[in-house]
């Protein structure tokens, strides 16, 4: 016994022109209806049980007995207007090292990760360099080595070196990312299966050529969401930089707060950065989901 959609079959008696148009079944109307139905129940209830979840927050934090004096102290708007111009003035600066830094990060962190995986006896020396220098400085907290840089290079006293604290500020950046951007890149190199190289050397190409040709392609196309989530952590902590004397938006905001003991501009610079680090948390994200998308559907080898 066959089964036949007699809504299908409908279809096509009733089609003047002949041609195979396809009409969807009842039974497929209902189940999309259903989905629907499903699906509109569901934002209901996590609109409400935000909603409620906001209501009750805003309710706890706003009949708590310290919360007038706080209010006054952290989310004045007098304060958050006079804080505002000079943060985002600041802040100028903390892009151009997110830029600076950015682009020397991944320079050096892949000089450093193809170093760790070069092959060869006689690359020993160059494969533990890379080594100790990635295992230092990634378990040498940021704000050491900041601290390090910013006043134990100008307490050397060296002719024709900078003691520029902006200077200085971005290069321990520098110095500490490219440690973990080298783990990153090194970790996208290992993926890619021996198999590719040896098709790549079979063909009559070099090592080298291999390597830039065929190897590192592949790596740094499955290493980018993790590479942005670096340059996002990068962003956030070139705030660390007014350690030095740097007037960036934190030390803006230091500085306001500072002469009246108000702390509003520390919400302000930090809403300023939480502002900067969303949207490249979302592109983040959204490059991730397409990479898994294409992979899943056989367009990324």
């Amino acid at each position: 016994m066959t089964y036949t959609d007699t809504a299908d079959t409908d279809a096509a008696d009733t089609d003047p022109a002949g041609t195979d148009a396809y009409v969807p079944s009842q039974r497929r109307i209902d189940r999309e209806r259903f989905k629907r139905t499903r699906a509109r129940r569901a934002a209901s209830v996590a609109a409400l049980s935000t909603l409620v979840t906001g209501v009750v927050l805003f309710l706890v934090i706003t009949n708590s007995p310290g919360w007038p004096r706080t209010r006054e102290t952290f989310f004045s708007a007098e304060y958050a207007r006079k804080a505002l111009p000079k943060v985002l003035e600041g802040l100028l600066l903390n892009l151009r090292l997110l830029v600076v830094c950015g682009a020397a990060v991944l320079v050096i962190g892949l000089l450093l990760a193809i170093a760790r995986t070069l092959r060869g006896p006689v690359f020993f020396p160059l494969r533990a360099l890379a080594t100790a220098y990635t295992d230092f400085f990634r378990g040498l907290p940021l704000i050491i080595c900041l601290l390090m840089v910013v006043f134990g290079v100008p307490a050397l006293r060296l002719q024709g070196v900078t003691t520029d604290p902006v200077v200085l500020g971005g290069s321990a950046l520098v110095l500490t990312y490219s440690a973990y951007v080298a783990e990153v890149f090194r970790a996208g190199i290992e993926s890619v299966h021996p198999s590719q190289r040896a098709a790549a050397r079979s063909l009559g190409l070099s090592s080298g050529q291999a390597l830039r040709y065929v190897v590192l392609p592949q790596a740094i196309r499955r290493v980018v969401p993790p590479l942005l989530n670096d340059l996002v952590s990068l962003q956030k902590d070139t705030g660390l930089v007014s350690i030095a004397g740097a007037v960036d938006a934190v030390y803006a905001a230091q500085i306001i707060a500072g002469k009246d003991f108000n702390y509003t501009p520390y919400v302000v610079a930090g809403l300023v950065f939480v502002a900067l680090t969303i949207p490249m948390t979302r592109f983040t994200d959204w490059v991730t989901a397409r990479m898994d998308r294409r992979r899943a559907q056989g367009g990324t080898v």
